[in-house]
């Protein structure tokens, strides 16, 4: 037995023992989960990671929500109107919303929530620069006015990942954005247990039994969220092997991300069954720092797009071509704004045309600091893969292995690369995060109100305006296009190819739903 099934067996002994018989006493039922990360940052608006988007979904209700059609779908709101001139927007809360702590949630605290959102956020700070007014004319009702018409409202507030519109007291959400919020008090299906919380081991979430779902079954994000467990505990356990044999042992029932040369071991076990949670898939991304040399320099970044190859990040990082795809479109392949133009000679490895580009552009040497996570599972070759391939065109970088969590902190930070900072790091964004200009926060230009990166570029700015105030799908297209074009010549990212992830879960649990996000509402655990 395992190091964990021995932790966890004399739990059980212990609690067994000392328990007292309670009258009417039930099991409860645990679900145990062993995610792709540990959770060190609470705050899903001040970080992009996806653990703490996890997090949020746990804990958080959102105003809309996508359903497993990718479909903008009421989820705190009942019902909302716009003006005939598309100028006003009213939102009305649904009944029966209430904080964790027990007090009401109020349109106040959502207009709170949405102002700290928007002030962080791709979409949102596209839309609340049309937004004149956002207030809240009673405890149920949010009004919006915009100073012209916009298409992507529902969109925006219906965002499904990084970073998601949550919605949280206007005590938490009231601060500055750029301060990590250290309170988790939500009005979601399930509750924090922060006395529970230790980072590195585990985090704790129990039932909220005061919480009152929607009355439409469960859909991707939408619907009906019903906790059908009592509690869900999120062990940490860094070493993909052992994650796997934990769940062959029962020791845990699900491992959110299995390595594809994993997939052959829980095949051959009758308890074990594999899904695909996140079928919309990934993209994986190069992210360059345009403060500091040599990144500063936009035609270093075009050799760079040169002398990356997709087919070798893929291969290194997913392995099994059932789970990967080559994509030189900015766009997710297989979505509508899906297009190669100007992109078909990228990524492809091209060493003697990026030797050329980068001599040409005056490098002179500087080396790179590339931050390295080696504990996220699907991802910990990235920054290798790329090291290999740039210093073949003669790019000097300078490797800087770390977990994934101190990358997200430390990415935050604009310091010089010598003094702390960094020239580049590697991620992944869900495909539904970089379906069009305005969601895709790599393309945020905005100079200081853009991501960690900070890319600065009017013209990108201009387009994505353009590409919001647009409600006809051929001139969005349109758009698109001219922004992936202007990329080229101004880079702020390099797109890496799509992939799945497979889940692994025990035969008894239930549920699972297909979501961009993990959702862990309608799982049961017979």
């Amino acid at each position: 037995m395992s190091k964990l099934g021995r932790r966890l067996t004399c739990a059980l002994v212990a609690a067994t023992v000392f328990a007292a018989p309670v009258a009417g006493a039930y099991a409860q039922t645990t679900l145990k989960v062993a995610l792709h990360s540990d959770l060190k940052i609470v705050d899903p608006v001040w970080t992009t990671a996806l653990i703490s988007t996890h997090h949020g979904y746990m804990i958080y209700d959102t105003l809309f929500a996508l359903d497993e059609k990718l479909e903008v779908k009421p989820q705190m709101v009942d019902k909302w109107e716009v003006s005939p001139d598309k100028l006003t927007w009213t939102f009305t809360l649904r009944d029966g919303l209430e904080w964790h702590d027990g007090k009401p949630v109020t349109a106040e605290d959502c207009v709170a929530s949405i102002k700290r959102w928007g002030a962080k956020d791709s979409m949102g700070q596209k839309l609340l620069g049309v937004v004149t007014e956002l207030s809240a004319p009673d405890a149920k009702t949010i009004k919006m006015v915009l100073k012209q018409p916009y298409g992507l409202v529902l969109e925006s507030l219906g965002k499904s990942s990084s970073n998601v519109p949550f919605m949280m007291p206007k005590a938490v959400a009231g601060g500055d954005a750029n301060t990590q919020i250290t309170e988790s008090i939500g009005s979601g299906p399930f509750i924090f247990k922060k006395d529970e919380w230790k980072a590195g081991e585990k985090a704790v979430y129990v039932k909220n039994p005061k919480y009152k779902p929607r009355a439409e079954s469960a859909s991707g994000l939408a619907g009906g969220k019903v906790a059908k467990v009592d509690r869900v505990e999120w062990i940490t356990i860094p070493d993909q092997q052992t994650q796997v044999n934990a769940l062959l042992g029962g020791e845990v029932d699900l491992v959110e991300i299995v390595p594809p040369d994993l997939l052959p071991l829980l095949a051959k076990d009758k308890n074990v069954k594999i899904t695909v949670v996140n079928k919309a898939g990934r993209q994986y991304s190069m992210r360059f720092n345009v403060l500091f040399k040599p990144f500063d320099n936009p035609k270093v970044r075009q050799a760079i797009l040169y002398g990356l190859s997709q087919k070798e990040v893929l291969e290194a990082n997913v392995g099994n071509p059932e789970y990967y795809r080559e994509c030189r479109s900015l766009f997710p392949c297989g979505s509508p704004l899906e297009s190669t133009k100007g992109w078909d000679d990228k990524l492809a490895g091209n060493v003697a045309k990026a030797k050329e580009m980068l001599a040409a552009s005056g490098y002179d040497g500087t080396p790179v600091v590339f931050l390295h996570q080696t504990d996220t599972a699907g991802h910990n070759n990235l920054a290798t893969v790329a090291k290999a391939q740039l210093e073949k065109i003669g790019l000097k970088v300078d490797l800087q292995p770390m977990d994934w969590q101190t990358l997200v902190s430390r990415r935050a930070k604009k310091d010089a690369p010598d003094k702390g900072g960094w020239g580049a790091y590697f991620t992944s964004w869900g495909a539904t995060d970089v379906l069009n200009p305005v969601s895709a926060a790599f393309v945020n230009a905005s100079c200081d109100k853009a991501t960690f990166g900070w890319p600065c570029d009017e013209t990108i700015e201009k387009l994505r305006d353009a590409y919001a105030s647009d409600p006809d799908p051929a001139k969005q297209k349109a758009i698109a296009e001219q922004v992936q074009l202007r990329v080229l010549e101004y880079p702020t990212h390099a797109p890496l190819g799509q992939f799945t992830t497979p889940t692994a879960i025990r035969t008894n649990v239930n549920g699972l739903l297909s979501t961009p996000s993990l959702a862990l509402w309608n799982v049961e655990k017979k």
